[in-house]
């Protein structure tokens, strides 16, 4: 044995007792990771759907209800849940300060700005309710609206998504303005509500010949088969100046 080196027994057993230590570690970081994804499904699931019960809330997520009840419980305490009467769970103080800050100054406050004129004037024209929505993903997330004054009308939809497969604002969010023309319209019937059609557009970003978001109409089927030419060619109208206002809103 050299002078000055360790015995190879005690270098082995400084190795022996680091291991664990870095599987702990590992083990431990997958822990949160695992705990903090759970929690924020739990929080955009309540979020989504608006208010749920604990028994509603574990089965949507997959969750065993004691870990559901430990999450909840958890995102009540930091305030971004809250926790009614009922026993139901809805979004707290600090989800709804974060919700209101990013439409007033996140990425889509400029379009919702600029599009809810157009959404007050096509719901006056069409008569029915109108919304804005955009692109996440391979769903569309509903922005804003403009509600119809009809007694039968549809409503709420706001922060609700909905799959681009099957549904007039999933054809008109992906469709290709460069093969398509900006303008085509999109129509469907009874995709996610049964008695519920659907006429949408999609808004075109003039610059980069993009799909920024798209207007969609929706209404009783009765009477969207009715009025659709004259819901399209409002929506068309609708999109071309939004998009001239979004063109001239860009920093050049």
């Amino acid at each position: 044995m050299k002078v000055g080196a360790e015995p190879s027994g005690i270098r082995d057993r400084r190795c022996d007792q680091t291991e664990p230590n870095v599987a702990t570690s590992e083990v431990n970081n997958l822990h949160v990771s695992r705990s903090a994804e759970r929690a924020l499904s739990l929080l955009d699931l309540i979020a989504t759907e608006g208010s749920l019960p604990l028994g509603a809330a574990a089965k949507a997520t997959d969750i065993p209800v004691s870990t559901t009840l430990r999450h909840l419980r958890a995102l009540v305490g930091s305030g971004w849940l809250q926790r009614e009467p009922s026993g139901e769970y809805t979004a707290g103080p600090n989800l709804l300060r974060v919700a209101v800050r990013v439409f007033q100054a996140g990425p889509y406050a400029q379009l919702i700005s600029l599009a809810q004129p157009y959404l007050d004037q096509l719901a006056d024209t069409v008569g029915e309710s109108v919304y804005l929505a955009v692109r996440d993903g391979e769903v569309a997330v509903y922005l804003a609206m403009a509600e119809s004054t009809r007694s039968i009308r549809h409503v709420g939809w706001v922060g609700k998504e909905v799959p681009l497969d099957g549904t007039a604002i999933g054809a008109a969010l992906r469709t290709d303005p460069g093969r398509s023309g900006p303008l085509e319209v999109f129509t469907a019937s009874g995709v996610i509500e049964s008695d519920v059609a659907a006429v949408s557009v999609p808004i075109i970003d003039n610059a980069s010949k993009s799909v920024l978001a798209a207007f969609s109409v929706l209404g009783p089927k009765s009477r969207l088969a009715e009025s659709a030419p004259d819901t399209a060619r409002a929506l068309r109208l609708a999109t071309v100046g939004l998009s001239a206002d979004l063109d001239g809103a860009s920093p050049h």
